[in-house]
C-alpha cells in the first residue's frame, strides 16, 4: 500500500496543477471573448464587400463576350499544376488536438493532390515545425511577417524547386496581435504569384469558428475566384457530439456566450436589389479594384476565426484538465484515507495483541 506521505505529496502536486489549469482556462475565456468580438465585427464588412461585388458582377462585363475568357486574372481558371496551401495552426500548445487536427487535414489534402507541386505558407509555429521536418524550404529569401511592419511578401521566382512539396513562407507570432495589414500583405503576395502564373490555385486550411459549439475544420479554395459570395469548400469536418458537449460545459462554467452573430444576415441582401445603381467610376474599374480586397478579407477571416477557435479549444482543454485534476484529487484522498485507516487498524491490532499476550 502506498505511503501516506507520498500520497499527500501527490495531492499537493495535483492541486497546484489544477490551479494552473483553472487560471489558464480563465485567461483563454477572456481572450476568446475578445477574439469572438473581433470575428463578429469583421463579418459585416466582408458581407457588404461581397454584396457590392455581386452588384458589380451584374452590371459589368467580367468575361470577354467573344472568347468567354475572364477579364480579371483572379478569375482565370487553369489546370492545377502548382498549388499554394495556406496552413493556419497555433503558435502554442495546451489546446487539445487543435493544431494536430489542422495538420492532419493538410496532410490528407496533400495526399489527395499526389503528382502535383505544392507550396506551403505556414502560419503558426505548430504547423511550421511539423512540415519543416518533412519538406524542404524553397530556395528563395523569406522572412517572418512578425520581423518588421514593412515586410513584403513578394516572392521572387526561384530558379528551381526544392522539391515537389516545399515551404515558401513561415509566419510565426502574427496571430497573437493579428491586424488586417498582415493579411493584406499576404494576400498581395499570393495575388502577385497567381498573376505571374507561378501558382494555379490557392487553398487555406483552418478551423472555421461560428460559435463555441459550431466549429468545423475546412479546406477552402480562395483562388481562382468562382462565384462571388459562394465558398468552395473541398474538405469539412464537423465537431463530434462529445466535443460539442465538452465545449458547451466549458463555455457555461466560464460564462462565455455560445451564440454567433446575426448582423451579417440582416445585411445579406444589401446592394443586391435589381435596380440601376449609379457608380462614380465604371463598374469594371470598381470590380478590378475590389476583387483583390475580397481575397484579402477571405484570408483575414480565416485567420480571425482560427484565433477564436484556438482559444475555444484551449479553454475546453483546460476545463477538462481541471475536472480531471479534481477527480484525481478525490481518488487520491480516498486512497490516503484508506491507507490511514489501515495504519490505525494495524496499530490497534498490535496494541490489543500485546495486551492479550500479557
Amino acid at each position: 500500500m502506498p505511503n501516506i506521505l507520498d500520497i499527500r505529496r501527490r495531492i499537493r502536486s495535483v492541486i497546484n496543477t489544477r490551479q494552473i489549469t483553472k487560471a489558464m482556462k480563465v485567461v483563454s475565456a477572456a481572450k476568446l471573448r475578445r477574439a469572438q468580438e473581433r470575428t463578429l465585427a469583421a463579418r459585416p464588412y466582408a458581407q457588404m464587400l461581397t454584396n457590392v461585388l455581386k452588384s458589380l458582377v451584374a452590371r459589368a462585363e467580367i468575361y470577354d463576350p467573344e472568347t468567354g475568357e475572364a477579364k480579371h486574372p483572379l478569375l482565370a481558371q487553369r489546370e492545377e499544376k502548382t498549388i499554394l496551401l495556406i496552413l493556419v495552426t497555433g503558435d502554442k500548445g495546451l489546446a487539445g488536438a487543435f493544431s494536430a487536427n489542422v495538420i492532419k487535414a493538410a496532410t490528407r489534402f496533400i495526399e489527395s493532390k499526389a503528382g502535383k507541386s505544392i507550396d506551403i505558407e505556414a502560419i503558426g509555429r505548430k504547423g511550421r515545425d511539423f512540415f519543416r521536418r518533412r519538406y524542404p524550404a524553397a530556395k528563395v529569401q523569406t522572412r517572418s511577417l512578425a520581423d518588421t511592419e514593412e515586410e513584403s511578401f513578394d516572392i521572387p521566382e526561384a530558379a528551381e524547386r526544392a522539391g515537389a512539396i516545399q515551404i515558401t513562407g513561415e509566419h510565426v507570432g502574427i496571430l497573437g496581435k493579428l491586424e488586417f495589414s498582415q493579411a493584406h500583405r499576404l494576400a498581395e503576395s499570393v495575388i502577385e504569384r497567381y498573376k505571374r502564373e507561378e501558382i494555379d490555385s490557392v487553398y487555406v486550411v483552418f478551423n472555421e469558428f461560428k460559435s463555441i459549439i459550431a466549429q468545423r475544420l475546412v479546406v477552402e479554395q480562395i483562388l481562382p475566384v468562382g462565384e462571388i459570395g459562394e465558398r468552395v469548400v473541398r474538405l469539412a469536418e464537423e465537431m463530434t457530439e462529445e466535443e460539442k458537449k465538452r465545449a458547451r460545459e466549458a463555455a457555461i462554467s466560464a460564462g462565455v456566450s455560445m451564440r454567433g452573430g446575426r448582423r451579417e444576415e440582416e445585411m445579406s441582401h444589401f446592394g443586391t436589389e435589381q435596380v440601376d445603381y449609379i457608380y462614380e467610376q465604371q463598374p469594371e474599374e470598381l470590380f478590378r479594384a475590389l476583387l483583390p480586397k475580397y481575397v484579402a478579407i477571405q484570408i483575414f477571416r480565416a485567420l480571425l476565426e482560427s484565433v477564436a477557435a484556438e482559444h475555444a479549444a484551449r479553454m475546453t482543454a483546460m476545463d477538462s484538465a481541471t475536472n480531471n485534476a479534481t477527480d484525481m484529487i478525490d481518488s487520491l484522498t480516498l486512497a490516503m484515507n484508506r491507507a490511514r485507516q489501515a495504519k490505525i487498524t494495524k496499530e490497534i491490532i498490535e496494541i490489543v495483541s500485546g495486551a492479550a499476550a500479557m
